[in-house]
């Protein structure tokens, strides 16, 4: 079936931009630091490729709604393989610095995507598209962080390298076997890209949505911030063991968003699973910094990536089902800006208040989610239809 294939091919598409995404992460301070970079420029690495995503991930996403997913989504990725060359033929921190920041601006992939996926998939069956973009995305930080380690024993340069190798095959592979959606409805010209996203913010469902992405992305990253320093503190873990532990997370949420997502949104429904994934998450928070043991970790830690992979997918799927079928590429862009901005807040407010007290962090996010839970609560969700194709459309391109 059509459907299905393309789904399949864009699943490859976004794990291997993931994959090669994930190889440069854990050696990057390392890296920085090498090139002369102080501890505390280093984060501007982090912080500047967020500020690049806050900009122009809805912009890449409305000009997919005008000229299509595949196009842009095309120039996404030869972007990115630019900028992992960059990053790997640096010589100085400034250089490094640059090649963050484009890549920043860069990375449309992930909105294009989704929007990719609510315009071949029916309302009912977005939840699980979306979980299979989120299963990708697991899967290139389980291995990612491995192969990009491995060649770091080389090289600093070598994980840029190879990223910028694998972007150019990634880029090589969508040009030639990605279809553009047939059932995508191109952004109406008379009204202008401001207009559009103005359009989408006035809608009280979407803001709520945006609100709860952007609540759940800043205890998250508070949480991955300050992860390994209350595992050495406080469970005796070396890094290369917290590693473990997030290929331990990294696995949960790939089962979930994989394979679970599915069938539970059709017998609960999204927003009863956002609900459950959003409290899942706060109650874990809560208990890691109280944990007793690594086993205590590893328990406390399952229902953080359980109501990851229940509340991520559920979340991008109401956020699609809630915006025009014109606009999915703008709205979701608008959903990733969110989520850069909690990508700031979040380790920014978490390793400050970790400084403070070592479970401020973690019961500051438990807040977070509870708010977020509440929120997601009160959203409406439309009870036939929302963005993307009727079921008609699909049956007749499967």
């Amino acid at each position: 079936m059509k459907r299905q294939a393309s789904l399949g091919i864009l699943f490859l598409v976004v794990f291997v931009d993931l994959l090669g995404f994930g190889m440069v992460i854990p050696v990057m301070p390392i890296y920085a630091e090498h090139l002369g970079a102080s501890e505390a420029a280093t984060g501007w690495l982090s912080t500047g490729y967020s500020l690049m995503q806050f900009v122009f991930a809805p912009v890449w996403g409305r000009l997919s709604d005008r000229v299509g997913r595949r196009p842009v989504l095309l120039l996404s990725i030869a972007m990115t393989a630019v900028a992992f060359l960059l990053y790997g033929v640096a010589t100085t921190f400034a250089v490094l610095l640059v090649s963050r920041l484009f890549a920043g601006a860069a990375t449309a992939n992930i909105a294009i995507a989704q929007a990719y996926v609510a315009d071949v998939t029916p309302p009912e069956g977005r939840a699980k598209g979306m979980g299979m973009i989120g299963a990708a995305f697991g899967l290139g930080f389980v291995f990612g962080p491995a192969v990009g380690g491995l060649l770091a024993s080389y090289s600093l340069s070598a994980p840029g390298l190879a990223a910028a190798a694998l972007s150019a095959v990634n880029l090589v592979g969508a040009w030639f076997l990605l279809p553009e959606p047939t059932q995508h409805v191109a952004a109406t010209r008379t009204r202008g890209r401001f207009r559009a996203l103005l359009d989408e913010l006035g809608k009280p469902g979407v803001r709520r949505i945006l609100f709860i992405y952007f609540a759940v992305t800043v205890a998250f990253s508070a949480m991955e911030a300050t992860y390994a320093f209350l595992a050495l503190l406080h469970f005796g873990l070396a890094e290369r063991h917290v590693g473990w532990v997030f290929a331990y997370i990294g696995v949960i949420v790939v089962l979930v968003q994989g394979g679970l997502i599915g069938p539970l949104t059709r017998r609960f429904g999204e927003k009863r699973l956002l609900v459950i994934g959003t409290l899942l998450q706060g109650v874990a928070l809560a208990a890691l910094p109280f944990a007793q043991g690594v086993p205590g970790l590893l328990l406390a830690t399952a229902p953080l990536a359980l109501g990851s992979g229940l509340a991520s997918p559920s979340m991008m799927s109401l956020l699609s089902r809630l915006s025009r079928a014109e606009d999915q590429g703008g709205t979701l862009g608008i959903g990733q800006s969110a989520a850069a901005l909690g990508r700031i807040v979040g380790p920014l407010s978490g390793t400050t208040s970790f400084a403070a007290w070592h479970a401020a962090p973690y019961l500051g996010g438990a807040v977070f989610m509870a708010m977020g839970a509440a929120v997601a609560a009160s959203v409406s969700v439309p009870e036939k239809g929302g963005g993307g194709p009727s079921k008609g459309a699909v049956a007749s391109a499967s």
